[in-house]
């Protein structure tokens, strides 16, 4: 069953999706706005995965309760160590069409992916707010070299299945596919909203190890870093960063203490 939204405003966006008797959406928790009185709101530890599950039933006695039990912790912890929200809400219609609504947490726009179960979706963290019962929501963590030049580390939600999952960005969407500019794009780590499997993520140096190398560290706002996506397949950047916003507030209030220049000498928020 296909999930009925529309995207509504303009600076900050929302999504309004109606509900047939009987369907499920869900988002993390703290993404939900308003909802009609026949849809029931129920909070769980687990994705839809594992929360469907029937509880205590044919699933093995103690062994079965225990596995799910197990289940739930690592879903939770790694979670936890991806800085997210440790619950979901689920939203059902029941006695007619219903209706809820979800909107993201910063200023931008939001966008309805549609699943197929052909390749799952990568994003941001932070970037889901809501999903059909049958996409699956899930936890990845870019490992090794690419973990560690990126900074905090590159930890992204990753959302399989089929049916409708929506996101969030800040700022306004741009969508590029890398195969269109000779296979390769480099972009502000910040910039990246989301992008489809089969397209490879990593993170790479500004320039050499030269004078220029440090002029575009140093005074290029960049940092030391820039994402590159390769492939061919769908990618969706911001034109806002977290990093730029939190420093534009700051300077209003007087607070801004990264001077002229940017890159290294930024004030990183958080």
């Amino acid at each position: 069953m296909t999930l009925q939204q529309e995207i509504v405003g303009n600076a900050m966006q929302m999504a309004v999706v109606s509900l047939q008797p009987g369907q499920t959406v869900y988002c993390e928790a703290g993404k939900f706005l308003f909802k009609t009185v026949n849809v029931t709101m129920e909070t769980r530890l687990t994705g839809p995965s594992n929360g469907q599950q029937p509880q205590g039933g044919s699933g093995g006695g103690m062994g079965g309760m225990l596995r799910q039990a197990m289940g739930t912790a690592m879903q939770v912890g790694q979670r936890v160590l991806a800085g997210e929200s440790i619950a979901f809400q689920y939203f059902t219609s029941s006695g007619g069409e219903g209706t809820v609504g979800f909107a993201g947490v910063l200023p931008g726009e939001m966008r309805a992916l549609e699943l197929d179960g052909t390749r799952a979706w990568f994003a941001e963290k932070d970037a889901f707010v809501a999903a059909e019962s049958t996409v699956d929501f899930g936890i990845a963590f870019q490992g090794g070299r690419t973990g560690m030049k990126g900074g905090e580390g590159f930890v992204l939600e990753k959302f399989t299945g089929h049916g409708t999952v929506i996101i969030a960005g800040a700022g306004n969407f741009i969508d590029l596919n890398p195969a269109d500019f000779g296979g390769r794009i480099e972009v502000d780590t910040g910039c990246v909203v989301a992008f489809e499997e089969g397209i490879q993520y990593g993170v790479q140096r500004v320039g050499g190890l030269n004078r220029q190398g440090v002029m575009n560290a140093v005074f290029g706002g960049e940092g030391l870093s820039l994402a590159t996506l390769e492939g061919n397949g769908r990618v969706i950047l911001q034109s806002l960063t977290i990093e730029s916003l939190a420093n534009a507030l700051k300077k209003a209030q007087g607070g801004d203490k990264q001077g002229p220049t940017g890159g290294l000498f930024s004030t990183h928020a958080g």
